[in-house]
């Protein structure tokens, strides 16, 4: 008994030469390549650009071979997302987008001296939009929203990211005193920036956090590797709690070579080297510190390395300091600096 025809499916019809609804229109050569160039993350506006229908995006989904990152970001893997990934993944979700502050600085090769802020247990991804954008991030993505935020971005960039120095000065402006003078200390000496370089975008940004500091900073760090530190400890704890006058950047001719010494108390032979590094140090400075070390040590020389925490508590330093030189010689006193000072009352030195 045949079938009844009625029942059959209707047959829709389409033009001579174009695919059925079936077909796929989707670009597979294009989608890879786009996938290989955004470290394996790709959002479904791009998804459609390369001609995927939503049936295509369901079956990449349903097959394995894209995984949900964020509502519609996708990663063409199951397992946990590399950082990049997720660096990608925060600009598509929130596109048009880039990377900001530390992430910013972290694509451009910036690997010292880099404050990560956490959330849930994860770096947190900052990013830079428009100011006239109004978008909820998703979890671990912060935005900052920036007037005219196209003339601060590097667009061709892969991951788009703002300009270095524009993202280094936020990121610093955000930091106490110590953390931000280091962070842009560290940039110049790594040298992806200048000071001269710093100084005309700083000018660009009139409402910038700290931003009298940070000139202060940035005029003191075009004069040399370590002179904000080394005048930080010149004022505030060797002239303000009447310590002796130390010579400064002494060449001296040792067994290893030539080294120039921060700072020499030469009648009480003690040498205060200003550790400007914060926070990491390479194993190579180390040796370079130790050897140093070892050639003050056959002159008969103490070597003292204080650093920014140090030299940022000037009473404490100047009161240790004071009694390392009494010890060795030194007929003077350390003296307060004023109301509050904690030189003179015991101030942890146990000076008799």
């Amino acid at each position: 008994m045949g079938r009844n025809p009625s029942r059959w499916p209707a047959q829709r019809r389409h033009a001579p030469g174009m695919p059925k609804r079936s077909e796929s229109l989707l670009d597979h050569v294009a989608l890879t390549r786009l996938l290989k160039s955004q470290d394996g993350v790709v959002s479904r506006r791009q998804l459609l650009a390369c001609r995927a229908s939503r049936a295509d995006v369901r079956r990449l989904l349903a097959r394995g071979e894209l995984h949900v990152l964020h509502p519609g970001v996708y990663v063409g893997h199951n397992g946990i997302p590399t950082r990049g990934q997720r660096q990608w993944a925060a600009v598509l979700a929130c596109a048009p987008a880039a990377l900001h502050r530390e992430s910013a600085l972290e694509a451009h090769g910036m690997t010292r001296d880099r404050v990560h802020q956490t959330r849930g247990g994860q770096d947190t991804i900052h990013l830079v939009v428009d100011s006239s954008r109004r978008l909820a991030p998703p979890p671990g993505v912060t935005v900052e929203r920036v007037a005219d935020a196209t003339s601060w971005i590097h667009e061709n960039r892969r991951p788009p990211r703002a300009q270095l120095d524009f993202a280094l000065l936020k990121t610093a402006a955000a930091r106490d005193e110590a953390g931000a003078i280091a962070l842009i200390s560290d940039a110049v000496h790594q040298g992806l920036t200048t000071a001269e370089r710093l100084k005309e975008v700083i000018a660009r940004l009139p409402r910038l956090r700290q931003r009298a500091t940070l000139s202060e900073v940035l005029a003191d760090v075009a004069s040399g590797a370590r002179s904000v530190l080394e005048r930080r400890y010149l004022l505030h704890v060797e002239r303000a709690h009447g310590l002796p006058a130390g010579e400064r950047q002494v060449r001296e001719v040792t067994g290893s070579g030539v080294v120039v010494r921060d700072v020499r108390y030469g009648t009480e032979r003690t040498l205060v080297e200003l550790d400007g590094a914060f926070g990491h140090r390479d194993t190579q400075d180390r040796w370079s510190d130790l050897q140093r070390d070892l050639d003050a040590v056959v002159t008969d020389h103490l070597t003292l390395r204080p650093g920014w925490f140090q030299v940022l508590e000037p009473c404490r330093l100047a009161a240790l300091v004071g009694e390392v030189l009494r010890r060795r010689g030194w007929t003077g006193v350390a003296t307060p600096c004023g109301p509050g000072c904690t030189v003179g009352d015991g101030g942890g030195t146990g000076r008799t």
